[in-house]
């Protein structure tokens, strides 16, 4: 079919009766004026488009340009939706219904564009209901043609038929009736056999979602615990998740089992806590909770964990002993206190028995003489002016952790400086509110001087950080003469506790590392930890140094470092993509 250029009105009234993508349509009509103003004019009125010609158009549509294929999708299921508001006969749903027995002639847009239609369909419904009662049968009777095989989609096409139209058995069976009539196969077929036959045809084939889907819609109450067990084999959770579910409580205990038996806890919990199965599973549902507060306690989120108890007294205890393992005697008192727990030794029992069962590093052992702290004017410039007396520091920063997923990471509450005696800890939250130019200017000295060679590990996770939490700021924009620890020790696990364990010959406790650091004052424990993360930066320089200056005479490799100092480094604009993944940088590298 060829419409005269004459229908052409214009290119306002075009969009505007579509509210068809100004963007889009620009570069569109640019690119292939002719074909694509056609297009948008014919859709603006289906009233007298048939099916065949409708398709024709979309396809058009699709065809033009060269935008990528995915925002042409996107923005025609968009407007797809939207024309479906201008007339066409005899009905939305209707039309869609004889769009859908059209499609499989159009190859290999067939696919692609049953779920465009159909979708843009399921959205129009929702505001309008049209003719969608008088199409059920019509669809009912796509669903039977296309279970026989006379018209091709896939199988999510059938779901969404049945779904979007809200096709049930008396449907079906309004159409079997008529069948009934011209095709003697169906002479003793009930719409129940019927639909059932093609459900055990599924299942045959191993399409368990869409056989429980089918068997969930149409209220169809067979099969039992083998059905259940075939879907687990096939490792087919979630259909048969769904299957439990559409069953009820006695097939969701036997999925539960079924987890438990093959050691599928994190299954079994979730299945249990969605279920309210807790009473059932008290003893898994317990274990399950423990192993996932275990699992937080270790990357040092222990607010998480205790959020996660949800004040239940027997996880707490169990997170106490958690923190008693870890040495982290003031969270025992913390949560004793809070929770008025008996029976557990106190902080100063706890730290004679803890070293006597690990050895961490402390700052003796590192021989800091002095940890500063550094929150006025006064003795930020002695800070800089003792810093600028090093040839070569360790560099690290504190933040307190966000939780809420989604959430713009808290500003950087800390920034530690170590030299080879002493580490200053600069309380960037206060200095940048009080006096932030200054703050700027000593740091600007520190961190851009081309004499001063800068330790951190990973520190481009906390260049970025820095940036974002105090974009006035110029010490932050660049800095030159860094050297990342992780970059020369490529092969080495554990992070940075376990890079000091390696070489020191002990390791870091890392149970604070998720406090809150926006506390004021610091605690002792938080002090000595920051500083730590600082000053072993420097000791892990001095080996590397005296191995490179060794070289091979005593049997060891040369260590090779100088190749990974960079000079010079722009902190480019950070991307959204690394502010969501900041958080999760220091858990993982620490």
């Amino acid at each position: 079919m060829r419409l005269g250029s004459s229908l052409i009105t214009g290119r306002v009234l075009r969009s505007a009766s579509m509210g068809w993508n100004d963007k889009i349509v620009k570069q569109l009509e640019e690119e292939n004026h002719e074909s694509w103003t056609l297009t948008l004019h014919s859709l603006s009125d289906l009233s007298h488009i048939s099916p065949i010609v409708f398709l024709y158009l979309i396809k058009e549509c699709y065809a033009s340009g060269t935008l990528k294929a995915t925002r042409k999708f996107g923005a025609l299921q968009h407007q797809v939706h939207q024309v479906l508001n201008n007339g066409p006969r005899p009905g939305p749903a209707t039309f869609v219904i004889h769009c859908l027995y059209a499609l499989p002639i159009f190859d290999i847009y067939c696919e692609g564009f049953s779920h465009l239609i159909i979708s843009s369909l399921r959205r129009f419904l929702k505001a309008n209901l049209a003719d969608s009662m008088q199409a059920k049968d019509l669809a009912a009777h796509l669903f039977v043609d296309m279970v026989q095989g006379y018209v091709y989609h896939d199988e999510r096409i059938l779901v969404k038929i049945v779904e979007v139209y809200d096709v049930r058995l008396t449907n079906l069976e309004n159409v079997i009736c008529q069948l009934k009539a011209t095709d003697i196969n169906f002479r003793q077929v009930t719409a129940l056999t019927f639909l059932e036959q093609y459900i055990f045809k599924l299942i045959k084939s191993q399409s368990y979602m869409t056989a429980v889907t089918l068997l969930e819609h149409f209220s169809i109450h067979q099969f039992g615990k083998s059905f259940l067990l075939a879907m687990m084999e096939k490792k087919e959770f979630r259909a048969a998740e769904k299957w439990a579910t559409f069953m009820g409580k006695p097939m969701l205990c036997l999925l539960v089992q079924e987890y438990i038996d093959r050691q599928m806890l994190k299954y079994a919990y979730m299945t249990i806590k969605k279920n309210n199965l807790r009473q059932e599973f008290a003893d898994v549902y317990h274990q399950c909770k423990e192993s996932s507060m275990k699992q937080l306690a270790e990357k040092g989120c222990w607010d998480v964990a205790e959020s996660k108890a949800k004040g239940d007294i027997q996880l707490i205890e169990y997170l106490v002993y958690l923190a008693m393992e870890a040495g982290y005697p003031e969270k025992v008192d913390e949560l004793c206190d809070r929770y008025s727990l008996q029976g557990f030794p106190k902080a100063k029992e706890l730290d004679a028995t803890f070293l006597h069962r690990k050895h961490y590093l402390c700052l003796k052992e590192l021989g800091i003489e002095d940890v500063f702290w550094v929150d006025r004017v006064d003795s930020l410039h002695t800070a800089t002016y003792r810093i600028e007396e090093s040839k070569v520091v360790g560099v690290d920063c504190e933040w307190k952790p966000n939780y809420v997923k989604g959430s713009k990471p808290n500003k950087v509450s800390i920034m530690q400086i170590a030299s080879s005696r002493s580490v200053f800890i600069i309380d960037l939250i206060k200095l940048s509110g009080d006096v932030p130019h200054i703050l700027d200017n000593c740091l600007s000295r520190i961190l851009q001087s081309s004499s001063i060679l800068k330790l951190g590990y990973n520190f481009q996770c906390d260049m970025k950080q820095l940036a974002s939490s105090y974009e006035t700021l110029g010490c932050f924009k660049h800095f030159e003469m860094l050297l990342d620890i992780q970059n020369v020790y490529k092969e080495s696990s554990g992070g940075l506790s376990g890079l000091a364990e390696e070489i020191l010959g002990a390791g870091l406790n890392k149970t604070r590392r998720n406090s809150n650091w926006e506390q004021r004052p610091l605690n002792q424990n938080q002090l000595e930890y920051a500083a730590l993360d600082a000053a072993v930066l420097v000791h892990i320089f001095h080996h590397i140094r005296d191995q490179s200056q060794q070289g091979t005479a005593d049997g060891n490799d040369k260590i090779e470092w100088k190749s990974s100092i960079i000079s010079h480094l722009d902190n480019a604009k950070t991307t959204k993509k690394n502010v969501r993944n900041r958080t999760r940088c220091r858990v993982e590298t620490n």
